[in-house]
């Protein structure tokens, strides 16, 4: 499903620990890291894509999780030519919902293999910066968006720390 710009919707999702730390995960295969995120289908709300795609790429259900907060209105980033797919769509990038979201369930809860086809292969607890300066460059604007809207929220609810590195 892609608007009449050339977008298609997806959510991205921000997973905090109880100390702030934020879920990074590599793609498989890959050297990137990124935040779990996913399309929107026709007829899903945000937040039932939200908890779709949790479970699908990081196994957590919604049992597992409680929603702190979400971005304003849609963040939109341009896919660089070589990931466009010429002849199957007029796709050039994705408008991204942000969910922010704090693991309620043990940490042991989190497995990467609830899809046919996974999407990570290794996670880690990060902190608040680190996404904003290790994500692919055609990401890091919305990025930069999300952190910075959902910062408030993050703050309320894990003060000033910085969050812990581990897995």
């Amino acid at each position: 499903m892609i608007d009449a710009d050339g977008f298609r919707p997806n959510v991205g999702i921000i997973v905090c620990n109880g100390d702030g730390g934020l879920l990074w995960a590599r793609r498989i295969g890959q050297s990137g890291w990124q935040f779990p995120q996913g399309g929107i289908k026709r007829d899903e709300l945000p937040e039932q894509a939200l908890y779709r795609e949790l479970h699908e790429e990081v196994g957590l259900r919604a049992e597992d999780v409680e929603i702190l907060g979400r971005t304003d209105g849609w963040l939109r980033y341009r896919l660089p030519r070589r990931y466009t797919r010429r002849r199957r769509s007029s796709c050039v990038g994705q408008k991204q919902i942000w969910f922010m979201v704090q693991l309620t369930a043990a940490e042991q809860r989190i497995r990467l293999d609830q899809s046919p086809v996974p999407e990570f292969d290794h996670w880690q607890w990060v902190d608040y910066q680190t996404p904003v300066n290790e994500i692919v460059d055609f990401k890091r604007g919305v990025y930069q968006a999300a952190l910075q809207q959902l910062r408030s929220v993050w703050q309320q609810n894990f003060g000033c720390s910085l969050g812990v590195s581990g897995d």
